[in-house]
């Protein structure tokens, strides 16, 4: 027997010797009862074998699960997944800066200051206001979700710098970031599946939105926000790919079919921000892309005046969905259930922010944080209580439904400096990376460019939580940085060489005497 079969036979018997106890442990785990110990294990066991996957793809994976809608349900708070993966990420590209002096992480320190302030002021508010408390872990004082959320946030942007991406690679790393977002419509199916199959909205939870759980049990007036999700994150990813020039004038007509099927999608969850989102990211990239000094403007202009023209007296026949998302549209005639469903929700916010924003100079200097102690929480989960007293049950919660609030109630005036410097330097460079980096990815820095724009005025606008919005900035200047290898610059312009035409003067001896004859 040679060397070379000795070797394989060797290698064989090391991966039967782990792998076959391993496989009957696990098999004893899954016939046990089902508990979250059970499936913590399991989980334990399941991220040793795909250790070798992780060492090698960690950040291909971070990436593609960062908009996955599935919770690791077993532990904890119930994380989302991008939370394992940016701890599972941001460690082994530690480990392997600290092993191989080579190994550096995309530099970027216009970024890297005002996150390192945020972070200071997150954990330095935590500190003086109550501590972050994990209610999920027994804790006396609740709130620390909303904090490790912002943490994640700040993680996630240092996992996603720590390597660039392939140049080759760009277009399925923003594919499988967008796409993952369509993972929420499966929440959509509770209530259509039998009992049995309740087990998967334990890792893909539902929305909840006017829909009973219970199988079989529909309420009328049901809005599918994962379809609304999975609409909105087709539209971004066509614009993404192929711009809008790319789409309206690529000489394609089945892109201009996927993006109006996507766009239709949207209406279905019923959100007025998402149809807002999505026509401010086109708008933004139409006048970039310079669409609106070509022939293309006078028929864009034509067909939108048809279709207002066609909508107004039709309005009130689409589903109520379709309604509720055009309700901030104040000519169109609608059904009055669908326009009082949602100016209730406006109201309901309005009055949120008249009850909150006396409260603010209270907390300019220190903010109140998250922390929620027991008595507290009690009353929190007081039926009798719940949503009877909207200005306490904010107070407590910190469900402000307004970014300015969520900034200054929690973290007070250095939250609000932290936030506004890191869209400062974010507009920048992510500005500098359009306009200087590789043409071959001016399309996708385009469309982050024109994302973080739109996400900054949603935020102060429309609709903002700080704890959930935070991630939403730092991945998209996360993959910037990733995609350019850092921040672009203007490339230095050397000056024009001129060719000397003056006569050369005479040669000279290579000696010459110390007196002259």
């Amino acid at each position: 027997m040679n060397s070379n079969n000795t070797h394989a036979l060797i290698r064989t018997l090391v991966i039967y010797a782990c792998i076959v106890p391993l496989a009957v442990w696990i098999g004893y785990l899954l016939a046990a009862p089902a508990t979250r110990d059970t499936f913590s294990i399991v989980g334990i066991m399941a991220l040793i074998l795909c250790a070798p996957l992780l060492l090698r793809w960690h950040h291909f994976l971070l990436i593609a699960t960062w908009n996955l809608s599935l919770t690791i349900f077993f532990l904890p708070g119930s994380p989302p997944v991008f939370m394992l993966m940016t701890a599972l990420s941001l460690g082994i590209s530690v480990l392997h800066r600290a092993i191989n002096n080579k190994a550096r992480f995309l530099s970027a320190p216009s970024i890297t200051w005002p996150l390192l302030f945020l972070f200071a002021v997150v954990i330095g508010t935590a500190k003086m206001t109550g501590g972050i408390g994990l209610h999920s872990m027994g804790a006396e004082v609740s709130g620390g979700k909303h904090y490790f959320s912002i943490l994640f946030g700040i993680f996630g942007y240092f996992a996603l710098t720590a390597l660039q991406i392939p140049p080759q690679r760009v277009g399925l790393y923003i594919s499988l970031f967008l796409l993952a977002s369509m993972s929420s419509a499966v929440g959509d199916l509770a209530g259509h599946l039998p009992s049995a199959f309740n087990f998967i909205f334990a890792f893909f939870p539902t929305s909840g939105y006017g829909m009973d759980t219970r199988p079989g049990t529909i309420v009328f007036h049901a809005r599918y926000a994962g379809a609304g999700v999975s609409g909105m994150a087709g539209f971004l990813l066509l614009l993404a790919r192929y711009g809008v020039r790319g789409i309206l004038l690529g000489g394609k007509p089945w892109r201009w079919v996927l993006l109006a099927a996507a766009f239709t999608a949207i209406f279905f969850g019923g959100f007025r921000s998402h149809v807002l989102i999505c026509g401010f990211v086109f708008t933004i990239l139409f006048f970039m892309e310079g669409l609106h000094r070509s022939k293309i403007m006078p028929m864009f202009i034509f067909a939108g005046v048809i279709a207002v023209t066609l909508l107004i007296p039709f309005a009130n026949k689409l589903p109520f969905t379709f309604q509720r998302a055009l309700s901030f549209l104040p000519l169109i005639k609608l059904d009055q259930a669908a326009r009082r469903d949602a100016e209730d929700s406006s109201d309901w916010r309005l009055e949120i922010w008249r009850d909150t924003y006396p409260e603010v100079p209270k907390h300019l200097l220190l903010g109140k944080g998250y922390a929620i102690d027991a008595a507290e929480m009690a009353i929190l989960n007081n039926q009798n209580f719940h949503y009877l007293s909207t200005a306490e049950d904010v107070a407590i919660s910190g469900n402000y439904h307004s970014g300015p609030l969520s900034v200054l109630m929690p973290f007070g005036a250095w939250g609000a400096i932290g936030l506004l410097w890191l869209w400062l330097v974010g507009v920048r460079a992510l500005y500098a990376n359009y306009r200087y980096g590789d043409p071959a990815f001016r399309v996708v820095n385009a469309f982050l460019f024109a994302s973080f724009i739109v996400r900054i005025f949603m935020f102060l606008v429309v609709f903002g939580a700080l704890e959930n919005d935070v991630a939403n900035f730092t991945v998209l200047l996360g993959l910037s940085v990733s995609i350019n290898g850092g921040i672009r610059r203007r490339a230095a312009v050397k000056a024009p060489v001129v060719a000397d035409t003056r006569m050369p003067a005479p040669a000279q001896p290579r000696f010459q005497p110390f007196f002259q004859g």
